[in-house]
């Protein structure tokens, strides 16, 4: 009497761990306009009817009030408690027990990757006092402070993985199977994309956190990309089916500012990306509404339910090992070699054929592009501008590499609320309903507005 019989009584930690991997899966690929709105922000889509967004809105529909919601209660605190319930389960065979150190170490890949997204995203953030349900008021933490301890974190997490051994079952695991091998890489790739991004704030750690990531073993191929596998059918399919295809709207066109630095390049990939107009590709003024039928819009491929949504890339990891190279990190290879094998990586992704004849164009050449190039130094205004074009639909992707670059130089949206938006503002909720640790991180990190640039953004370009 008076028992649920139809409703289990606890959750295994393997069940959070895949449900903490959807929903960040989800939060990054989503185009909902509610909770993802870094495509219209880095001028990659355009909106039709309501362009709140692409004129960086954030307070309509609270986004970031929604994207600290996902992260913190669907990622993060699931991944918490599935750590406990791993740690406090006892297997049936030795076999079984032995996985959970692999288990535990990708569990905390995927926090580091979650927690480094919020820092990167708002600045100061709850850290030490976070996903204790007791303490409904948590302070924030520096953030550079926190961001460090992340790199520390995710050093020993890699470290701690036995490739020799299992982790998750394949079905427990969608993005690699369970294989420990590939997490090590996506780890590494993760460490190396974190200390690229200290690269201007602490060039000491950053250039260390980099070695150390690529001697360890970072990304050498498409195949190992961090990839969401979604099926060919909802609630499983990509959100980007489920957002432009199943909602049976049209909300969304390409977007004017990466669409015509295409043109002018002739980009091969234009066609992997976009539909065309009459033949041409054709993107929407940013800002401004923009009919559906009379500009491009993203390809088949890109809504297709079952493409996978890539977290983080081959191509992204080799644009960071060009800069890294291009700022004297020793990195196995010159500036040019990994941007030409970004570059390829990406070509290769999209299967798109003419690589070569693209690279020899002396707007591409990166010793042409370089000696032409108006941005100190040189090499940002060349990496940043293939980077923004091989990220392209990666949405957080491209937002922290135009960030960091400051390249390519966007454009001020029609009717823009702010000047281009270097961060989230502070979710509404935490403004009032915890007030005093809000003020504090507020003045802490120089004022709660979207221009307001965050510890390891040193530098803007843009002239709005």
């Amino acid at each position: 009497m008076n028992e649920n019989i139809k409703d289990p009584a606890s959750v295994s930690g393997e069940s959070l761990f895949a449900s903490a991997q959807k929903q960040l899966a989800d939060q990054v690929v989503t185009p909902n306009v509610n909770l993802n709105n870094l495509r219209l922000w880095t001028q990659q889509l355009q909106e039709t009817t309501y362009t709140d967004e692409s004129r960086y809105n954030q307070v309509t529909r609270s986004i970031p009030d929604n994207h600290w919601r996902e992260l913190y209660r669907d990622v993060l605190k699931d991944l918490d408690q599935a750590s406990q319930n791993i740690a406090e389960t006892t297997y049936l065979t030795d076999e079984l027990n032995g996985r959970k150190p692999n288990k535990q170490a990708i569990i905390e890949v995927l926090t580091v990757y979650a927690y480094s997204n919020l820092v990167e995203t708002y600045g100061d953030i709850p850290y030490t006092e976070a996903l204790d349900i007791d303490n409904l008021l948590p302070k924030y933490d520096d953030g550079l402070t926190v961001y460090k301890d992340l790199i520390s974190r995710l050093t020993a997490a890699i470290n701690s993985m036995d490739t020799s051994l299992n982790s998750f079952e394949s079905g427990e695991d969608l993005m690699y199977r369970g294989d420990v091998s590939n997490w090590k890489k996506f780890a590494n790739s993760l460490k190396l994309r974190m200390g690229i991004t200290l690269s201007d704030v602490d060039a000491g750690l950053s250039q260390s956190t980099v070695q150390s990531a690529y001697t360890s073993g970072v990304f050498g191929s498409n195949a190992d990309n961090a990839s969401y596998i979604y099926r060919n059918a909802a609630p499983n399919n990509n959100p980007m089916n489920n957002n432009l295809v199943l909602s049976g709207r049209n909300d969304y066109v390409a977007g004017k500012t990466i669409v015509d630095m295409m043109n002018d390049l002739e980009d091969p990939r234009r066609a992997a990306y976009f539909t065309t107009v009459d033949g041409e590709y054709i993107g929407g003024t940013i800002g401004s509404r923009s009919s559906y039928a009379n500009f491009s819009h993203v390809s088949d491929r890109i809504v297709n339910a079952a493409e996978p949504g890539v977290i983080m890339s081959y191509d992204e990891v080799e644009f960071l090992l060009s800069e890294a190279a291009a700022r004297g990190y020793s990195v196995g290879g010159d500036a040019e070699s990994h941007y030409i094998a970004a570059i390829t990586a990406s070509f290769d992704y999209w299967n798109v054929s003419g690589v070569a004849g693209y690279l020899a164009k002396p707007e591409v050449d990166y010793t042409t592009a370089l000696a032409a190039s108006t941005s100190t130094p040189s090499w940002k205004k060349v990496i940043g501008t293939q980077a923004y074009f091989g990220l392209y639909n990666r949405t957080f992707a491209p937002y922290l590499s135009v960030r960091r670059l400051d390249y390519p130089v966007l454009v001020e949206p029609v009717s823009a609320q702010s000047g281009f938006p270097v961060r989230y503002t502070y979710p509404v909720g935490e403004q009032t309903l915890n007030g005093l640790n809000y003020d504090s991180a507020s003045s802490a990190i120089g004022g709660d507005a979207p221009e307001t640039q965050l510890f390891w953004d040193k530098f803007y370009t843009f002239d709005f």
